[in-house]
This record gives C-alpha cells, structure tokens and sequence, in this order.
C-alpha cells in the first residue's frame, strides 16, 4: 500500500521527493476515523516555500487516486488516504495466505549468539527471556530470507565454575545427579548455593576456590576429572531445557577452548601501535576518544581479560559462518563490553567492526523482586515451566473434559506460550515484571489468549462445509477492520525487523487477536449471507496470526 502511495506521489510532485523518502514518511493514523495512511506534507514546505496545509489542500484536489483508494483529504497538513474496502479485502485476501505474505527475500548470512550459560548453576529466568529473545530473532532474520546460524557459547571455567566443584568435592559425600533423582544442573547449581553459604561464615573458601583454579589451568588430574563430570551434569541439563523450550543450535562453544587464544590478536595490535604496554607488563587499549577509558587486555602476569577470547570468538565464526550480520543476544550490563569490542575491531581495522551488534535488553524481575543466584533466590526456568504448566492444567480443567495425553501436551504449549509471549511482549530494552499467574490468563494480552483465538478460527474451519465463493461486497465496521489488521501484517514484519524487536509482532498479534474476537462476536460466520466472504476473512486471520506466533516461537493450538 505504502509502495503504490509513494509512486502516486512521486509522479504529482514532480520527481522532487526519491520514491523511498516518501515511504518512508508515509503513516498509519491512530484513529481509523482519520483515514488507513497518512502523508505528512511539512516535508514539502521547503521546496514548494508554502505551508503544509496549502500543500496538502492542492494535493488533494489534483492527485490522481489509484482504483484501491476511495479518498483522499487534507488534514491539518497531512494527506490523509482512505483505501477502497472492498477492493482491498479481495487483495488482500489474496494473498494473505501465503506461506511468503509479509516476508523478504535478503539472502543474507546471519550469526545469532545467545543463551551463553555458566556450568555452575541451571538455566534461569533471566535466560528464558534470553532465549526466547534470541529465537524469536533468528526467525525474524529467517522470515525475511537470510541464512540463520544459531551460536552459544558455554562459560565452562572460571572461579565462579570452581566454587560448585570445590562445595561438591568436599561436601558431597558421594552424591550424584542418578542417586539423588535430581536434574543434573540443579544438581550443580545445589553446591554452588552451598559454596556462597560456607564462604560467608568462612572466607577460605573464596581462596580454596581460588586454589581449584590453579589446580585446573596446571592440568591437576583429580580437578579436571571433577571438571569434566560437573561440566557435563551442567550441559546435559541444559539440553534438556532447551528441547522443553523448543529451541537449538547450529554450534556450541566453550570458553575452555578459547580462553588463551586472541593473544595473537593483541601483539597485532601492539605491532600496530594501537594497544600500548604499561610500566607493569600490562597491556592496555586507550578508548578515551570514544570515551570508553582504558581497557586493560592482558595482566600484567602475560594472562589475558574475557574480552581477548570473544576477539578471537568473533574473528572465529567469521571463518566458520562468513557472516554479513552478527547478532550478540547479551543483557544491558554487558553493554560497555561490546562497545569497547566493537571499538577494539576498529582500531585494528577489522571488517567484523561494522558486522558486529549488540542486542541488549533489560533484566527480568519477579514481583518479590531481584534475583539472586549465590542467595538461591533465582526462579529456575524447568521450575517456572513446570509451575506455569500447572497453572495451565488447572484452567483446562475447569474448562475442558481432556484425556490425560491431552492434557499434558496442552498445558505445557499453553505455558510455553504464557511464558514467551510475556518476555517478548515488553520492549526488550527495558527491564520488566514476570508475574507467572498474569501470564498464564486466559483472557487479556497474554500467548493463551493468543492461542484461545487461534484455536477458535480452527474451530469456525472446522465445523465450515461451506463451498461458497466470497463475494466482496460492502464490509460491515468488524470486517473492515480485520481485513485492514490482516493487511498491515507486512509493514509490521518490516518494523520488527528494521527494529530487531519481537515486541513488535507480540503487539501487533495481539491487536489482530482483538480484533477478529469483536469480528466472531458481531458477525455470524456459518449459515450468514456473506458466509463464503468471512469464511476467507478467518482464513485469513488464522494464517497470519500463526505466523505471528511462529515468529515468537509459539506452537499453536488447534483445539484447547
């Protein structure tokens, strides 16, 4: 629509505008009373040295309208465009169907990197959101035609990773995953609470563990052999996790194999008079010109800083995937890091500088508040899964006679989509609340609503025997709206993708949810007159919102 605006407008002004300034100024009113698109003619004012108002009156009256538009009418110095309902629902309808309606075709190469987990504790909310984040954009980059190549990398060494080593090398008493019935991750996570407990009565722990660490990097046979069996207690539980989200990646990585390397990079820069050596043997990076200070690379002991490896991390996967974009699904915390990352790579004049983005979102809280993984104060994510899923269960109960298969596949897609739609649904730059029991509702901007009206439109199908063809006649005021819901589906594709924000598509799917249960709750489908024409309009619907859907990472629901 925007398209077929801007090349009526082009021709009438004369070629003064490009074609894509005034798509780009094209927009949609607040209020479908003020018209479906609106141009804003202040742009104008310069090159006519008239008033916007004046502008878009004359517009008005010697623009020549394409058959799609009914209207055209001067505003306040918008043209205000009103599309021609009928024939906009024959197109759109169309096409809305399709499996390509809304996407792109970009061919590009794209690395997203997220979830990026340490092995001494499980998968936590704040990872939820992380994920569900990280997913939901590596379809989005999927849906517009790119190669997606989805990274984590594993923090697997470290002090922190020490310290459930050392609780559990001297408090286990021979424990296991298999003899206590424990997820293995929680069954790390258990020693890792435990060692903050014992530290704070008895500050030798922190240098024991400090000791550990030692033992590990000098190869200690007995402390890489506990390594190795924690690390895997803490991988296979993750895995595990991830399958129950839904989610995958295309490669793993450890930070114990890359912790020492990216050292080749620092010489390079020492070579190049870029990094600097200190008086003590440290290297160092002077950032004030960015107004990132000085960033120390390697101690002055010759040992390098986290963020050597992730220069290495980088230039490695540009090897492996040669991507065109890469994507780090990382908290706002982390946002000096890769400022100064990014900065580093153009200094050195590496092309992956302008590759690089940082996707930063805010932390999740609960409504007790912070979570805190040393206190044991962390909702773990099997935990609020299986919290939510009975939450879910419950309300199918008192709703539904389900068999018990049936009850258990639905509550837990019922949760999954509570719980992503909720993370994905607040801006992901700003921090925000997880309130489980608002989430799993079944009436409001919740994913089991969403899910309630999908599974309504497949039920209308169902029931439909109806080989009617639609007849575009006049559209009553729901019908007008949902075809005209349905039809901004494309620009919202092109905004949450410019944006790189699922929040876009949770709000416009929920909006286009409203819609269309005011459209079923005014409008009679089977047995109507206009029984062939709504049939196709639920179509419709029922087929974009499970691209929405797809697009968050929600699996939809025939029946609930």
């Amino acid at each position: 629509m925007k398209e077929i605006i801007a090349d009526t407008l082009y021709v009438q002004l004369e070629e003064k505008l490009d074609k894509s300034q005034i798509e780009q100024l094209i927009e949609i009113p607040p209020d479908e009373q003020m018209g479906d698109f609106a141009f804003p003619c202040f742009s104008l004012a310069r090159i006519y040295k008239k008033n916007p108002a004046e502008i878009a009156g004359q517009l008005s009256e010697t623009l020549k309208l394409p058959d799609l538009f009914e209207k055209v009418i001067p505003v306040s110095g918008y043209l205000n465009f009103f599309l021609n309902k009928r024939i906009l629902a024959k197109q759109v309808l169309g096409v809305c169907q399709s499996d390509t309606y809304g996407s792109k075709n970009l061919k590009k190469n794209i690395v997203v990197e997220f979830a990026s987990p340490n092995t001494n504790k499980p998968l936590h909310l704040g990872h939820l959101r992380n994920i569900s984040i990280g997913e939901s954009i590596s379809r989005l980059f999927s849906f517009c035609g790119n190669k997606v190549n989805r990274t984590s990398i594993n923090n697997d060494r470290g002090v922190h990773i020490c310290k459930s080593m050392l609780a559990y090398d001297l408090l286990s008493e021979g424990k296991t995953p298999e003899n206590t019935g424990k997820k293995s991750d929680h069954f790390v996570g258990d020693y890792y609470v435990l060692f903050s407990k014992k530290a704070s009565e008895d500050e030798s722990w922190n240098e024991k563990a400090q000791e550990m660490l030692r033992k590990w990097e000098t190869a200690d046979e007995h402390t890489v052999r506990l390594w190795k069996t924690m690390n895997k207690w803490a991988l296979e539980g993750f895995a595990q996790t991830y399958r129950l989200f839904g989610i995958g990646f295309d490669k793993e990585y450890f930070e114990s194999d890359i912790y020492k390397s990216g050292k080749e990079i620092v010489n390079e820069g020492l070579e190049k008079k870029v990094f600097y050596k200190r008086d003590d043997g440290a290297v160092v990076v002077n950032l004030e010109h960015q107004k990132l200070g000085n960033k120390v690379l390697l101690r002055p002991d010759g040992t390098s800083v986290y963020i050597v490896q992730d220069l290495y991390l980088a230039v490695l996967k540009d090897r492996e995937f040669n991507y065109d974009k890469s994507i780090y699904v990382v908290g706002n915390e982390q946002e000096y890091h890769f400022a100064v990352l990014i900065a580093i790579f153009k200094l050195l004049g590496y092309p992956v500088a302008n590759k690089m983005k940082h996707l930063s979102y805010g932390m999740v809280e609960l409504p007790e508040g912070k979570m805190k993984s040393r206190e044991g104060t962390v909702v773990d994510a099997d935990d609020l899964i299986e919290e939510t899923k009975r939450l879910a269960s419950e309300e199918l109960k008192q709703r539904y006679e389900l068999s018990e298969n049936d009850l258990e596949e639905r509550s837990l897609k019922i949760a999954l989509s509570a719980i992503k739609y909720q993370l994905l649904k607040i801006d992901i730059s700003k921090n925000m609340l997880f309130d489980p029991k608002k989430a799993i509702s079944f009436e409001g901007d919740t994913g089991p609503y969403l899910l309630y009206s999908y599974a309504r439109a497949s039920s209308i199908l169902r029931k439909t025997e109806s080989k009617k063809d639609a007849v575009f006649s006049d559209l009553n005021i729901h019908e007008t709206r949902l075809v005209r819901k349905i039809s901004f589906f494309p620009d919202t594709i092109t905004s949450a993708f410019e944006r790189l924000s699922p929040s876009v598509i949770a709000n416009y799917a929920f909006d286009l949810a409203q819609i269309f249960n005011e459209f079923y709750h005014a409008c009679k489908v089977i047995g109507s007159d206009s029984e062939g024409f709504r049939i196709e309009l639920v179509k419709g619907f029922r087929s974009v919102l499970k691209k929405c859907l797809w697009l968050l990472g929600i699996e939809e629901i025939e029946e609930m």
